[in-house]
């Protein structure tokens, strides 16, 4: 039984207060002659043409209710449930305060995520997009050029990996796809960065792919035949450090192709042992789609991008990648985006990488904020706050209640730049611990040392932000004043 409600359900609680209602109604009409007749599961058991979720209440007398729950979007229809609430309510509804979590779930709710996960698979793809960057090379031959040494030929080249549709508006639609699906070093163009010179998507569905129309443009370069179900795109930033980059299309242009695209909904997070569903364009053969599981929530891998090796934070995976995989998404079996595929060991086809939705998305929604602010393609800004951290105390947490675990660490200041905003108006000292990051009011625990980085990926100038921290001496958590960033306060994340 999976109870782990990461597809989550938006059940008004008064229905679930209905359904309650009625199965203590059924145990207490029974005679003398007839036993209770109470609740065994509430299981969902299909779905609607409007796309209710339907629920079928059984009793334990073998009768059987039905319910249906309107699915919605931020609170819209009702309110976030988890399995968790269901106890809550349960235990007031019936005032049972002594049954546990673990025996409420086993004796009232199966709620479970079917194996078959072709319903998800089917909303992913419509996010889903091939993308092929274009780029003029110089290539060498060693022949007819006066029988001796070698002949420059200008000649057009293009790389191909995978997009995800992360942002539609009625103007604009922005892919997200790896910085190394963009950028060659053997490009030679004169935007002095590598990047290709024209780029292209094809939604998912489209079997079109360029072809050499056996012409020249004015320079001398062949021209290549993109088809009519292919989208021109325009590139407006990227990061090497972080491999992201973001395209942007006209969306009537790309909803004329296919009226079907929308764009993706990312997921909060995601936990080792979730469903891992890679979907890309390996090999350039067409988008095609793995599954696995997530092997490894966070970890480090070198990479070299743009010909300089970096160090990358990464989740692994055991789905499949392969060439071509590179900018696809990986999601949970909700459908929603948990990372984009970017790597593979090349020697083990079980250990493969993707980066994480919380540096995706806050690449991806910083790099859009950039262009719309400058007018031109940038690069991914961060504030430096003038902090450096240690950790210790890694361990792994297990929550009963929502049987899942993550690992939490001891994040502590060990170094403070002299005349930074954390020596400043934070005031911070190395030997502190950091508890949480506020930005704009809104608190986010601190469990890890990278979800600070992760998160001043998503501010702005004119955000306020602070820290909670512990400090020996002194009793209890306490707040540092707040700052408001100012533009000068950000630097390139290379």
């Amino acid at each position: 039984m999976d109870i782990k409600m990461k597809r989550t359900y938006r059940v008004v609680l008064a229905l679930l207060a209905l359904v309650l209602a009625l199965s203590l109604a059924f145990a207490g009409c029974s005679s003398q002659n007839d036993a209770a007749a109470y609740v065994v599961s509430i299981a969902q058991t299909g779905e609607t043409e409007s796309g209710e979720s339907e629920f079928t209440v059984t009793y334990s007398d073998g009768t059987t209710s039905t319910f249906t729950v309107k699915n919605g979007q931020n609170g819209e229809d009702g309110q976030d449930v988890t399995a968790a609430d269901l106890y809550e309510e349960y235990k007031k509804q019936t005032g049972d305060e002594s049954i546990t979590y673990a025996e409420f779930l086993e004796k009232y709710l199966d709620i479970t995520v079917p194996s078959d996960n072709s319903a998800a698979i089917a909303s992913i793809l419509r996010s889903a997009v091939r993308v092929y960057s274009e780029y003029r090379t110089t290539e060498y031959s060693s022949s007819g050029w006066g029988g001796a040494g070698v002949r420059p030929v200008d000649t057009v080249s293009y790389s191909m990996g995978g997009g995800v549709i992360c942002e539609m508006n009625d103007t604009y639609t922005y892919i997200i796809t790896n910085y190394h699906v963009v950028y060659s070093t053997d490009a030679n163009e004169d935007n002095g960065s590598n990047i290709g010179r024209s780029f292209h998507i094809y939604p998912y569905g489209s079997s079109e792919t360029p072809v050499n129309t056996g012409t020249q443009d004015e320079d001398g370069y062949d021209i290549l035949d993109y088809g009519s179900s292919a989208v021109e795109c325009e590139y407006i930033g990227g990061s090497a450090s972080l491999d992201i980059a973001v395209l942007r299309a006209s969306t009537e242009e790309l909803l004329a192709v296919n009226d079907s695209v929308a764009e993706v909904t990312y997921a909060d997070g995601y936990t080792v042992g979730e469903t891992a569903i890679a979907v890309g364009n390996p090999e350039g053969e067409g988008m095609s789609v793995t599954e696995g599981i997530v092997s490894v929530d966070s970890e480090y891998i070198n990479l070299s991008t743009d010909g300089t090796t970096r160090s990358h934070r990464s989740m692994r995976i055991d789905a499949a990648l392969y060439e071509g995989n590179s900018g696809g998404g990986v999601f949970n079996e909700d459908g929603e985006l948990i990372g984009i595929a970017n790597a593979g060991d090349g020697t083990d086809q079980n250990i493969n990488y993707a980066i994480p939705v919380s540096v995706a998305r806050g690449a991806a929604e910083n790099i859009i904020a950039g262009y719309e602010a400058n007018g031109e393609a940038t690069g991914v800004t961060r504030p430096t706050l003038g902090v450096t951290v240690s950790i210790s105390n890694s361990k792994y947490v297990y929550d009963s209640q929502t049987s899942s675990g993550k690992i939490t660490e001891t994040v502590t200041v060990s170094e403070v730049t002299e005349n930074s905003i954390a020596a400043g108006t934070f005031a911070l000292q190395a030997g502190d611990v950091l508890t949480a990051f506020v930005i704009n009011d809104t608190e986010y625990q601190i469990d890890r040392s990278f979800e600070v980085n992760d998160l001043l990926l998503t501010v702005r100038a004119g955000d306020k932000i602070a820290f909670k921290y512990e400090r020996d001496g002194t009793d209890g958590v306490q707040t540092t004043a707040q700052y408001t960033l100012l533009a000068s306060d950000f630097s390139a994340v290379a």
